[in-house]
């Protein structure tokens, strides 16, 4: 297993300090703006249209951290969701968070994005929010994320990047050196990625640091 894979499979401090600084609204919204220059809100607004998925949607949230998807979700949502994590500590803290509101129809198991425990063609949607740039290897997550997808499904993605700015580029230099984010690409080699792992009408668009696509 890669360094940075070791760090978020194994160490308990680096899961949640994570999680709290994603999920703590003053620390979110601070982080946001000044590490990556966007506004979280906007950040939030997408992972929030997972609810307006149709009922009986079959939907793989990867990673799923502390729970961005399922926090997003109301109670007698109807869809069939399963929550995946490469860290037993964010599975357990989505798992409690989906508990404490209520969510039911999530299911969650730890596993590698780059090697997943389901079949081809598995799942009708594939979420991933604020996770590609902490994987050692994003491309073989991203053709992970295309063999479960059944033809014609959607991937909803976000993901920090390089080249937004000197202020960002540092911060990605900095997580990097702590070990927390692992190949971090550019928006251009994150939309080439999605074409070479079989996706098509990619439609991205970025806000600060954090780039935003769709694809099928």
């Amino acid at each position: 297993m890669r360094p940075v894979q070791e760090r978020w499979a194994r160490e308990r401090l680096v899961a949640v300090g994570y999680d709290v600084a994603v999920q703590t609204p003053l620390l979110a919204t601070v982080g946001a703006r000044l590490l990556w220059g966007f506004d979280v809100r906007e950040m939030f607004a997408e992972i929030d249209r997972a609810a307006d998925l149709p009922a009986g949607t079959r939907v793989l949230d990867v990673p799923t951290g502390g729970g961005l998807v399922p926090r997003a979700l109301p109670p007698g949502h109807g869809l069939d969701v399963v929550a995946v994590d490469l860290s037993p500590v964010m599975v357990e803290r989505a798992r409690a968070l989906a508990e404490r509101r209520g969510v039911e129809g999530v299911r969650f198991a730890v596993a590698d994005a780059t090697a997943m425990p389901f079949p081809d063609a598995d799942f009708d949607v594939v979420l991933s929010y604020t996770g590609l740039h902490c994987f050692a290897d994003p491309e073989a997550a991203l053709r992970e994320f295309r063999r479960v997808l059944r033809p014609g499904g959607e991937l909803r993605l976000t993901t920090v990047v390089r080249g937004a700015g000197r202020r960002q580029d540092d911060a990605v230099r900095m997580m990097r050196g702590l070990g927390v984010f692992g190949h971090v690409g550019t928006a251009d080699e994150v939309r080439g990625w999605l074409g070479a792992a079989g996706f098509a009408a990619v439609e991205g668009r970025r806000m600060g640091a954090l780039a935003v696509f769709s694809a099928r």
